[in-house]
């Protein structure tokens, strides 16, 4: 399976994982966690063990996220979580954005219209790009309400497409996760898997990924 780089004419990109250093920011606050029994466990490096585990949840993780979806209760949970996510004050939160991302969103988007297609709500999602400062490069977001799915359907990916004035078979799809690439399959667009967030190589590409990134900068070297 090849990318046929000749027929993109837009770009969809996932949030964490692709565009933000979550993978990096939950590994290590679970290490930290984990410190108090590092002796008992005999964990010899935190950091490794505590990304091994995270990454051992992806799948599990990317089911229960999509399952309100799937059952037809997504509003009302989300609904919750926004009420106590309002109701408790947060502390302010630590923003990460991949290395190279900030300069590869500004090259492409002089060439391409982008948009972001995340699980995410709307509001935290927002709150990211516009703390990062890269809000100025998406014309577009669909989020987890935008669309009556969210991924792994491929509702958002053609409702961003449609929105950028194009068909999805000319999109391009950016994500770490297989529900990202099972998204964009669905949808007709092409996909390109990034090892910069939860996913593994072996699942991306068993999920139809054209191509595999080590980091989603590297698109600079597929596209420009």
């Amino acid at each position: 399976m090849k990318l046929d780089t000749n027929i993109i004419k837009a770009i969809c990109f996932d949030i964490d994982g692709t565009i933000s250093d979550t993978d990096d920011l939950y590994v290590k606050k679970l290490a930290n966690y984990l410190k108090p029994v590092q002796s008992i466990f005999k964990i010899k490096d935190l950091s490794k063990f505590a990304r091994r585990f995270i990454m051992s949840i992806e799948s599990p993780a990317n089911f229960l996220m999509g399952l309100p979806d799937v059952i037809g209760l997504d509003k009302e949970i989300y609904a919750i979580m926004d009420f106590l996510t309002n109701k408790v004050s947060p502390k302010p939160k630590e923003f990460k954005v991949i290395p190279g991302v900030n300069g590869l969103l500004e090259n492409l988007s002089n060439r391409y219209p982008l948009s972001v297609v995340t699980a995410r709500d709307e509001r935290t999602s927002r709150r990211f790009l516009e703390a990062t400062n890269l809000e100025k490069y998406f014309k577009f977001g669909a989020f987890a309400q935008t669309c009556k799915h969210t991924k792994p359907f491929p509702d958002p990916i053609i409702w961003a497409s449609e929105k950028m004035g194009i068909t999805a078979e000319r999109c391009l799809m950016v994500g770490d996760t297989t529900v990202d690439i099972q998204a964009g399959r669905s949808a007709g667009a092409q996909t390109i898997g990034v090892l910069c967030g939860f996913g593994e190589k072996e699942e991306l590409i068993r999920k139809g990924a054209h191509l595999i990134l080590d980091s989603t900068a590297d698109l600079n070297e597929i596209i420009l």
